[in-house]
């Protein structure tokens, strides 16, 4: 089965478009909010060695951000995970 995580905080707007991306595909996805933990924010940093959000991660495999998700579509490449 599929699993996406995605990193996010409430005022950025790339982690918007990235839910909306994946929610346009019909894709479940686990959103992580980071705005009021540490925790989840260190876990991010150690997990996708980014400062950065969002942060997506396909079946754990670290992608990246937004960008790094449409530029794996644009390459259909996110079909190799089921998408």
């Amino acid at each position: 089965m599929l699993k996406i995580e995605i990193y996010t905080k409430k005022t950025c707007p790339y982690c918007h478009q990235a839910k909306d991306f994946l929610n346009k595909k019909g894709v479940a996805f686990q959103e992580i909010s980071i705005d009021n933990s540490k925790i989840k924010r260190q876990e991010m940093i150690e997990r996708a060695g980014s400062k950065t959000v969002p942060q997506i991660f396909i079946n754990d495999k670290p992608i990246g951000g937004y960008d790094d998700l449409l530029s794996l579509d644009n390459q259909k490449k996110l079909n190799t995970f089921g998408l």
